[in-house]
């Protein structure tokens, strides 16, 4: 996977993580009474959820924007979306169907709670599926320059 490649998508990742940690803060201090029930996994409240996990956003954008190893980003994006999808699975498990993830900052940009929920999915996916092909190919390519580095190629 050719280095600009690899730098486009940790970039995107990173906005991606941006503007969704926004909208988690954004929805965070509003005043709907989502924001005061207990997340069904966690059984803290919403909004103390929404700013763990937008700080862990913001905190791994930075990271994904630094210049310097790719490992260590492309690891960070496959682990947070790794943990998102865990979330989410849970949720599944105990009949909840779409994810509050969002809050009621749906409801601001006139969302309807599943289509918010479908992007969510998309970003999801975005995030697991580059994060994993970029590792896949970090390690391919480390192999390739072990194998060339010992004159087995």
């Amino acid at each position: 996977m050719p280095q600009k490649s690899v730098r486009y998508f940790l970039v995107s990742a990173a906005v991606v993580l941006f503007i969704t940690a926004a909208a988690k803060l954004i929805s965070s201090v509003g005043g709907s009474p989502l924001l005061l029930l207990a997340d069904p996994l966690f059984g803290v409240p919403f909004r103390l959820l929404f700013w763990i996990v937008a700080g862990v956003e913001v905190a791994v954008g930075i990271v994904c924007l630094a210049r310097k190893r790719t490992y260590i980003q492309a690891g960070l994006l496959a682990w947070l979306g790794t943990n998102f999808a865990a979330y989410r699975i849970g949720l599944l498990l105990i009949g909840y169907h779409t994810c509050p993830c969002l809050g009621s900052l749906t409801d601001a940009l006139r969302l309807s709670r599943h289509m918010a929920d479908t992007i969510l999915k998309i970003v999801l996916a975005y995030l697991l599926i580059g994060s994993y092909v970029v590792l896949c190919c970090l390690w391919l390519q480390r192999r390739k320059d072990a194998r060339v580095a010992d004159g087995r190629e």
